[in-house]
């Protein structure tokens, strides 16, 4: 097998569920996020999502895995689905967003009952339904008595960044929830993600759908000064060839990187088919025997090149290198590096990596 691993520890994914609810500091139903394999963790593929009574996915086909590998609770499907997709929502039990009068229209015909969240449009400009449009969706499901309203929800666009414009997204919503409420029996009110739980932990949501921080990982500079989680995941390989070159020697494609000295160079079996950003070409850093060793040359499919000389003649081939290992590189800093987002990092390390439940 490929010796490239993420390291997922199960242990500190339920310490940050925990740290969760003790931030939160009131009684509240977490609906984990686990789409995009869990943020590319593959802890939906764990028995551990079995502790929570509802989780989260992205499409139906996500929820479709889930109840394949045996999850019999609630799932929410967080983005409304396609109209090709109702029999495979009424086939597995899922729960669904809805944001338009004409994916309603498509269910006019269904004779079983779909259970349904609203999606509240207050200023992500996604999707959603305005408030202006509001009463007209509410009309509609009331005319189908096999649509059974469940919850009310909204995604806010700034949580991290803008408090006078998240504030203003969770007055609109509250507005609508009072709308929905006066016809409906819902039992789900929710509009904090990450940022929102962190932020605007008074909000009158009786849900939260934590995502990057149950993971372990910081939504902005403030996060670890808020909340006592940990990363769950380390990407490491190992070394499969060592050389030793010469002055003026290039290494890999397009010769973006000429030795300036006599160096020894080692190549790790990872590259961006693998999930390693081509941006970290000749940019940063990885982690070996506990020293940092510079990322030269560019990236390639399958491997990449380090830069060994100056830690010392006991590495070897079969060492382990960590691309982040939370403690000297952190998942932040390879993003920072790349000009992205850790979330873009961790959720597309592709599935030639394995990953090792610890």
């Amino acid at each position: 097998m490929r010796q490239s691993f993420l390291e997922v520890s199960l242990e500190d994914f339920r310490h940050n569920i925990i740290e969760v609810k003790k931030y939160f500091g009131k009684e509240i139903k977490i609906m984990p996020v686990i789409k995009a394999n869990a943020y590319g963790t593959y802890i939906n593929k764990t028995e551990l999502i079995d502790e929570f009574d509802i989780i989260a996915v992205a499409f139906v086909d996500e929820a479709k895995a889930l109840r394949k590998q045996g999850y019999s609770k609630e799932i929410f499907v967080l983005n409304q689905p396609d109209i090709i997709e109702i029999e495979d929502i009424i086939t597995n039990d899922l729960t669904i967003g809805i944001s338009s009068l004409e994916f309603l229209e498509e269910l006019n015909n269904i004779k079983t009952t779909i259970k349904v969240h609203i999606e509240l449009e207050t200023g992500m400009g996604r999707t959603g339904v305005k408030l202006t449009d509001l009463e007209g969706i509410i009309c509609k499901i009331k005319l189908n008595s096999n649509i059974k309203v469940e919850g009310a929800y909204t995604h806010l666009s700034s949580a991290d960044i803008d408090y006078e414009y998240t504030k203003n997204q969770l007055k609109i919503f509250e507005e609508g929830v009072n709308k929905i409420q006066n016809n409906f029996d819902i039992k789900y009110i929710h509009s904090l993600a990450s940022n929102g739980i962190l932020n605007f932990k008074n909000s009158s949501c009786n849900l939260i759908r934590p995502g990057i921080i149950i993971y372990g990982y910081e939504t902005d500079e403030e996060t670890l000064k808020k909340i006592n989680i940990k990363p769950i995941a380390k990407l490491k390989t190992r070394i499969n060839y060592i050389k030793e070159v010469e002055v003026g020697t290039s290494i890999s494609y397009s010769r973006k990187f000429i030795t300036k000295r006599k160096s020894r160079i080692a190549t790790v079996p990872i590259g961006y088919a693998d999930g390693i950003p081509r941006a970290m070409s000749n940019n940063g850093y990885v982690v070996i025997n506990g020293k940092k060793a510079p990322i030269i040359g560019n990236i390639c499919m399958d491997s990449f090149m380090i830069d060994i000389t100056d830690i010392n003649t006991s590495v070897k081939v079969g060492d382990f290198v960590y691309i982040w290992d939370n403690d000297i590189i952190k998942l932040e800093e390879v993003a920072k590096n790349c000009s992205t987002i850790n979330y873009e990092i961790i959720s597309r390390i592709s599935d030639r990596v394995q990953r090792i439940m610890i």
